[in-house]
């Protein structure tokens, strides 16, 4: 006998055993146990019955089959690893062993994508852990939900190409469908159809073929068929062998009899019970009841019974006819599915076959659950052990999904069902176009939308699926697809039941431990057809070396569901290449497409049912990523090999039409979307009129314009031609399009290519996705792959770059991005699968976490502007000429004149400030003038006016005395902020020495810190250097000594017990141009620069901050800034003695310790004026955001402000300043009370916005609030002001930084003509000023490099004023307001540093607008800065965060860059928080982070560089 040939299967197991079992099963899907554990106690489960099974009759073990993996008689366990390894290996030994070379060179090699070996044997039911050759894309996994976005699949993509034919065939009347098909169908026998379009199947089919008998009988008595419907196999999700429950089968009339004798009998009973093909009226009649006792057509009854008079919600019926219902089955138990289908279908209720969701965070639930929502879905079908598996609440009640509407559960197994009364019927179906069903489609994006199929369209797929394929009753059909939906569900569940065939049911989980268990059962059962995929092949290909005895003589079709695949060509051959000796014949092969929306397209039909031989064609990918079809020889590199689909299905017409825009009709040699026009596809996507009619209603065009039918056609999604003999070929879909430049690509076909690298190497199971993400305004290719667990970083980088040459070659397209992910952890469509949306989403969301990732941009963005091209200069004369023709006003501004202000203070009439501190140490001794704050915020030193004056005699006297210093000499004072500071400084003054401020060393961070003292100390050289005597102890210890050499220190006096001695006479200077201090700074750029500020300017500097800030001796200012340089030194060591108000010091370091430090100081002395840096700023608005409420309760209160202002030498940080405003206006801050301040070496104050209350503001000095205005970012680049409005594209705000100081005046200058510029044109702003520094004090005499610093002259106009260069970037415009003199105000906007900018692409760029945009990318993102280096733009970004996430940052990044500033990004490094360096006025230090990047001193997360 033919069938004891085949491999041998468990007999039935005992109840208890198999209700283990389902516990088991039950336990390792919730993850309760191990896999281990669960195979230990399934082996002892099983122990007890092996003696038991070895018992059994061969035969009858081939016919039924217990859920899990097959138990061979022999030894169970060992023969299930010994297939699983060896299969590996000779998967390895099967693939290309020069994988690169096989990518490269023939690329129909390439197209079988390999899975890889799958490490879990057993996997629990419904919701596979993963796909095998998931590959990829498609990912469409059997049930996937073959996301329609989903691109990577492999071979295996059947779903969304069957689903439209489906739907179209369900359209038209059954009259006409089985009439106008393309070809002659004489082996089909329509006759099994009944012809009335309104039979509705349900009725129809409920009979003959569900019974759950075990196996048909004796195959050589030729009576297989009397099994209506066989899932002898099939694992029911309780483990209980659904369709063996028993081991006999009854006759009509309930009389058990053994199934080998009973076939003839029970044959010849089908026979006669059938009637001969009843009117409508009467389908339900009760002799099919008393034929199928207990089976199909009694259990839907009972459940459409329940379902219209058992539910109640408020003793109203909870379902009415039309209602929707969620049907959750999961893939191993076909009949209770059957069962809940047909009892809707009899309910006259629309069934929504949806997957079984394994956790509330399913991928893609959330869109499931928003169908069911929109369908009105409240009750969910399920059965007993489903239900208990799904995640539940506390209450015990099923959990509610996310997304999902509230939903009731309905339990439909036996005894939950309310048994019907006699004389109750089902309603009469008449209802044609209603909806019989809804499936669901997961678009390219990741929504999900359901289509509608109707009564009509259902029948009419069935007839023509049933003349096309030529089913017969009685057939035996092996299926090893998802019956829920697409080609499983029309033929499994549908088709069949109206030709009353037998189904045998592969559940997925069991092809995934037996992948040979399809081809066994077609073999033990005699089937005459079985439904599989691609996938389904190239496993069994894999299993089946050493089985003897499969024969598969009996198929008459073998339909391979995602035929229209590219890849399917190459599983077809290599399968009819194995099992052609095996009694399988070239013919019986039948690839079909189909798609969600037209349901079945077209399908091979064998040459008995009058199909024309099959074709290949052999296609230029070059010529297709252009649309067109070229024929190309299979020896190219480049070619796409695809099989043809068969023709359209009987009663369709098809054509072709352009993708986008108006649906003409395609050329014979170009590539479109294929159209189908039938009855049998779907009618809607459920409650979405609009994309509806674009879909489902396409009315094709000629070129002319004329419409080519009356009819509306349906479009498919799928791409391809009609070829010779009117064969239907596919090359891809619209969901896996990506339209690169003007090129398209399909996402398979870039799967297939990356598989064929070696793919049994590195892809885990292969499992590639494939999208396209839009950066730049067009979409670029991304490809993400899971790799081996133990991969090294070595095989990574050397498999990445291998794809990206090999996909570049024959597809000539390059790769934006590729990422690796660690094993399993890309998110899953139902059956395994990749779920390529959800995959998308957490790659723009970065939440990806890969473990290495490639990008490409410089390869792939080609659509970049042109750089810019530097025209000739322009001479003087032309811009002179055009500024007066134009009639522009020249770009100058000038503070208030410092003459027409009185000023009777006694500080103004002497030029010095030694005169000053005297004057006001005699007449107002008492008066104080300095407080200095501890973290504690308690007064640490005072200092009055005679107190400061005494011990700055002191320090003088030590100088001369212990030092021996003379006049001019220079003197280091290496202090902490505080009174002893300004006390050394006057100390300096007194005996005629020039003082220079530098900021201590930190004692730990003694290695980076003192070096630059040292430098700062030899290149000022000082002779001197005072300190206290903890710092004079550190300079000199041994820690110091590993950092610089101390014995090269000069002279070090500490000035904490000095002897309290008087100077014999105070030094005056011969005139106020002399030296008065050395002002040292390291800038931005890394350059340390000390500039010379004279008595005379020292001077002018403090009059006209005390006239613009309204400063005199009554007045209290807190100042939180350091006091080693600039503004900051200005304010905390001189202003204070020349206007006499009391300055309250916070040093900014204490708010490390105490944030609240500075505020609550401003509060508790109700200072009007205060003074901070951005970094304070920024401190106070993270430490106590969330403070303000517990700052209330203290009472600080920061109403007393008028003017908050910023120290700052960059552009304003509006989003800063604007924050801190907002958080504070809690605890008082009046709204317009910050505002910012602008100095640079040059001039250490150029602006001040002043406060606009107090004593002159009668006299109307108060000048208006600053300005904000909008400008185009892009214009900036070209060194262009264009003003744009607040919210624009690419707009950038500027602030005001600030009112002109008394006495200054700004131009602004052509960068390289150095001729002036007009109003609100960007340019580099010059100032002139009696404060301005006299010069740079550097070492060797370098002072004529940077002399047009200080002395720069205008090439035209106003010749003869001396300017100073302030090497930032800015522009000056007039603006509607009028200050005190009723002046038009002109407001100073500064741009950014010279320095600073980056030359690229011809353009010139900021850094804090690259940095700006980067910060926003990611929430991780804290802190960004960026340089160049040899030409490439470097991201240096700071994760706060987990380290998994870094590398999510490298593609952000790179996309934000591109998108908004039309850079290539070269490197990105991710490095730790706080790497930055940062200096103490909160700027940061880029040249020293690229000196850092350069010498590798970063220790960074990672560092990509973007090929």
């Amino acid at each position: 006998m033919a069938d004891r040939g085949c491999p041998l299967e468990a007999a039935p197991l005992p109840a208890e055993v198999r209700e283990g079992l389902a516990e088991l099963e039950l336990e390792l899907s919730e993850g309760d146990i191990t896999q281990k554990g669960y195979e230990k106690k399934r082996a002892k489960l099983l122990a007890r019955c092996i003696p038991l099974i070895q018992g059994v009759d061969p035969c009858l073990q081939a016919e039924t089959r217990i859920s899990g993996p097959p138990l061979s008689t022999a030894a169970p366990k060992p023969q299930r690893s010994r297939l699983t390894n060896s299969r590996d290996e000779r998967f390895r030994s099967d693939v290309h062993t020069e994988a690169v070379q096989a990518a490269l060179a023939k690329y129909k090699e390439r197209k079988m994508p390999m899975p890889s070996r799958r490490r879990s044997v057993l996997v629990h039911s419904s919701v596979e852990t993963y796909t095998p050759p998931d590959t990829s894309s498609a990912s469409e996994d059997e049930g996937s939900l073959r996301r329609p976005g989903r691109l990577t699949s492999t071979p295996l993509q059947s779903h969304p190409s069957i689903e439209p034919w489906l739907d179209r065939v369900i359209q038209g009347s059954s009259t006409s469908s089985s009439a106008s098909s393309t070809s002659s169908h004489p082996g089909g026998r329509s006759t099994a159809v009944p012809s009335a379009t309104t039979t509705a199947l349900a009725g129809l089919s409920a009979h003959a073929h569900l019974e759950l008998h075990p196996a048909p009988p004796d195959v050589t008595t030729g009576l297989t068929e009397h099994s209506p419907y066989e899932r002898p196999q099939v694992a029911s999700v309780r483990g209980i062998p659904l369709g063996c429950s028993r081991n006999v089968l009854e006759t009509a009339d309930g009389v058990p009899v053994n199934s080998r004798v009973s076939s003839k009998i029970q044959q010849l009973l089908n026979t006669l019970k059938r009637p001969k093909r009843p009117p409508l009226k009467e389908f339900f009649v009760d002799d099919f009841e008393e034929l199928l006792e207990g089976k199909l057509w009694s259990r839907s009854l009972k459940l459409a019974y329940t379902l219209l008079n058992k539910l109640t919600s408020k003793n109203e019926p909870l379902l009415k006819p039309g209602d929707r219902v969620a049907l959750v089955f999961p893939n191993s138990d076909p009949v209770m599915f059957m069962v809940a289908f047909y009892g809707c279908l009899l309910a006259e209720l629309v069934p929504v076959p949806i997957e079984v969701p394994l956790t509330r965070k399913d991928a893609g639930s959330q869109q499931v659950g928003f169908l069911l929502g929109s369908c009105g879905v409240t009750l969910a079908l399920t059965t007993d052990a489903c239900q208990k598996g799904l995640p539940k609440a506390q209450t015990g009640e099923v959990a509610t999904f996310k997304g999902w509407p509230p939903l009731s559960w309905l339990v439909i197994d036996g005894k939950h069902l309310a048994k019907p009364p006699k004389d109750w019927h089902p309603l009469a179906q008449d209802a044609a176009a209603g909806t019989a069903y809804i499936e669901y489609k997961t678009s390219k994006e990741g929504s999900t939308v359901g289509i509608t199929v109707s009564h009509e369209s259902l029948l009419a797929q069935c007839q023509a699926l049933t003349q096309a394929c030529g089913y017969s009753e009685a057939e035996t059909l092996t299926n090893v697809l998802d019956f829920k939906r697409d080609a499983g569900l029309w033929h499994g569940v549908l088709t069949s039941v109206m030709n009353k065939m037998h189904v045998v049911s592969i559940p997925y989980a069991l092809m995934k431990v037996n992948p040979l268990s399809w081809i066994q059962k077609v073999c033990s059962y005699k089937a005459q057809t079985a439904l599989v995929k691609s996938r389904d092949m190239h496993w069994s290909l894999l299993a089946q070396r050493g089985q003897r005895g499969v024969s598969l003589s009996s198929l008459r079709m073998l339909i391979v569901a995602d035929g229209a695949n590219p890849w399917s060509v190459s599983s077809c051959d290599a399968f009819l290449n194995v099992f052609q000796s095996r009694g399988l014949r070239p013919e019986v092969i039948c690839p079909c497409a189909s798609s969600p929306e037209a349901l079945t397209v077209a399908i091979r039909r064998p040459p008995d049912l009058g199909g024309p031989p099959p074709r290949k064609a052999v296609l230029s990918m070059s010529g297709l990523s252009y649309g067109v079809i070229r024929v190309d020889s299979e020896e190219k590199l480049s070619v796409l090999t695809v099989q043809d689909v068969g023709q359209v299905m009987p009663g369709a017409s098809a054509c072709v039409v352009k993708v986008e825009g108006t649906p003409y009709l395609c050329k014979t040699d170009e590539v479109g979307e294929i159209c189908v026009n039938s009855s049998a596809t779907g009618t809607a996507y459920y409650g979405l009129l609009g994309i509806t009619k674009n879909v489902f209603e396409t009315i094709p065009v000629t070129v002319g314009g004329a419409p080519v039918s009356d009819r509306p056609f349906t479009r498919t999604g799928l791409l391809g031609f009609i070829g010779p003999d009117n064969l239907v070929f596919v090359v891809g879909k619209l969901d896996g399009l990506m339209v690169v430049g003007v090129r398209r690509h399909n996402a398979d076909d870039i799967v297939a290519t990356a598989l064929a690298v070696e793919p049994m190497k590195f892809v885990y199971r292969g499992r590639i996705a494939v999208f396209s993400v839009t950066v730049l305004r067009d979409d670029r290719v991304v490809l993400v792959a899971e790799q081996r667990p133990e991969a090294s970083e070595e095989d990574s980088f050397q498999w990445m770059s291998r794809v990206l040459q090999a996909i570049d070659s024959i597809h000539q397209v390059g790769v934006y991005c590729l990422a690796l992910v660690p094993a399993n952890t890309l998110p899953k469509a139902p059956l395994g699968g990749i779920h390529i949306s959800e995959t998308k989403q957490r790659f723009l969301e970065g939440t990806l976490h890969p473990c290495n990732v490639l990008m490409c941009p410089h390869t792939c963005v080609t659509n970049l502007p042109k750089p810019r091209q530097k025209q000739p200069e322009v001479g003087p004369a032309s811009m002179i000429v055009g500024n007066l023709v134009a009639g522009k006003r020249i770009a100058q501004a000038s503070g208030r004149e410092l003459a027409h202000l009185e000023d009777s203070d006694q500080a103004r009439k002497s030029p010095f400030l030694v005169d000053v501190l005297q004057w006001r140490a005699h007449t107002t001794p008492d008066h104080p003038l300095f407080l200095l704050l501890s973290a504690k915020g308690t007064v640490t030193s005072t200092a009055t006016c005679v107190q400061l004056h005494k011990r700055a005699e002191r320090v003088a006297a030590a100088l001369m005395e212990k030092g021996r210093l003379d006049a001019g000499d220079h003197v280091a004072l290496v202090y902490p902020p505080g009174v002893d500071l300004i006390a050394a400084f006057y100390g300096c003054l007194y005996c005629g020495c020039v003082p220079v401020t530098v900021r201590p060393p930190h004692p730990q961070n003694l290695g980076t810190t003192l070096p630059t003292v040292k430098m700062i100390v030899e290149v000022s050289k000082s002779v001197c250097v005072l300190s206290t005597q903890a710092i004079t102890r550190l300079l000199k210890s041994k820690e110091a000594a590993t950092a610089v050499d101390i014995r090269t220190w000069p002279t070090i006096l500490d000035t904490d017990d000095i002897p309290k001695k008087k100077v014999a006479s105070i030094f005056r200077p011969p005139s106020p141009d002399v030296l008065a201090y050395l002002d040292f700074s390291v800038s931005t750029t890394g350059i340390l620069a000390g500039v010379k500020m004279s008595h005379a300017a020292t001077s002018a500097l403090c009059r006209s901050i005390k006239l613009q800030c309204e400063l005199y001796p009554s007045r209290q200012i807190a100042i939180c800034l350091d006091p080693y340089c600039g503004l900051g030194f200005a304010l905390w060591c001189l202003c204070s003695v020349y206007s006499g108000h009391q300055s309250v010091l916070v040093p900014p370091l204490e708010l490390e310790s105490n944030v609240s430090l500075w505020l609550s100081a401003v509060s508790q002395y109700k200072a009007r004026v205060t003074f901070c840096s951005y970094s304070v700023m920024e401190m106070c608005t993270k430490g106590l955001g969330t403070q303000t409420g517990a700052l209330r309760m203290k009472g600080v209160n920061l109403s007393c402000v008028r003017t908050c202002m910023v120290v700052a030498e960059e552009r304003p940080r509006i989003a800063l300043t604007q924050s801190f405003s907002k958080l504070f206006k809690d605890l008082g801050l009046p709204a317009r009370a910050v505002s910012t301040t602008f100095g640079c070496r040059v001039n250490v104050a150029i602006c001040l916005q002043p406060n606009r209350l107090g004593k002159l503001a009668e006299q109307g000095t108060a000048g208006p609030d600053p300005t904000t205005v909008y400008v185009d970012m892009r214009a900036l680049r070209h060194d262009r002001v264009r003003l744009v409005e607040r919210g624009s594209p690419h707009s950038l705000p500027l602030m005001e930084s600030g009112k002109i100081l008394p006495g200054v005046k700004v131009i602004i200058a052509h960068t390289e003509t150095k001729g002036p510029l007009g109003d609100s044109h960007l340019g580099e702003i010059w100032v002139s000023s009696p404060h301005n520094a006299t010069g740079y004090h550097t070492v060797y005499g370098e002072e004529s490099l940077h002399a047009d610093h200080f002395s720069a002259r205008l090439s035209f106009g106003d010749t003869q004023t001396i300017w100073a260069r302030t090497g930032y970037l800015g522009f000056l415009r007039r603006t509607e307001l009028t200050d005190a003199s009723g002046e038009r105000h002109d407001a100073l906007y500064v741009v950014g540093s010279l320095d600073e900018t980056l030359e690229l692409r011809g353009m010139r760029y900021h850094p804090i607008d690259i940095e700006t945009s980067v910060i926003r990318a990611h929430r991780s993102i804290a802190e960004c800065a960026v340089f160049t280096w040899t030409n490439l733009l470097v991201v240096v970004v700071e994760l706060e965060g987990l380290e998994q996430e870094a590398l999510d940052l490298v593609a952000l990044v790179t996309n934000v860059v591109l998108e908004e500033h039309y850079l290539v990004v070269g490197v990105v490094v991710i490095v730790d928080p706080g790497v930055i360096p940062i200096n103490s006025r909160g700027e940061k230090q880029r040249m020293h982070l690229r000196d850092g990047f350069l010498a590798d001193q970063l220790d960074p997360i990672y560092v990509a560089y973007n090929m």
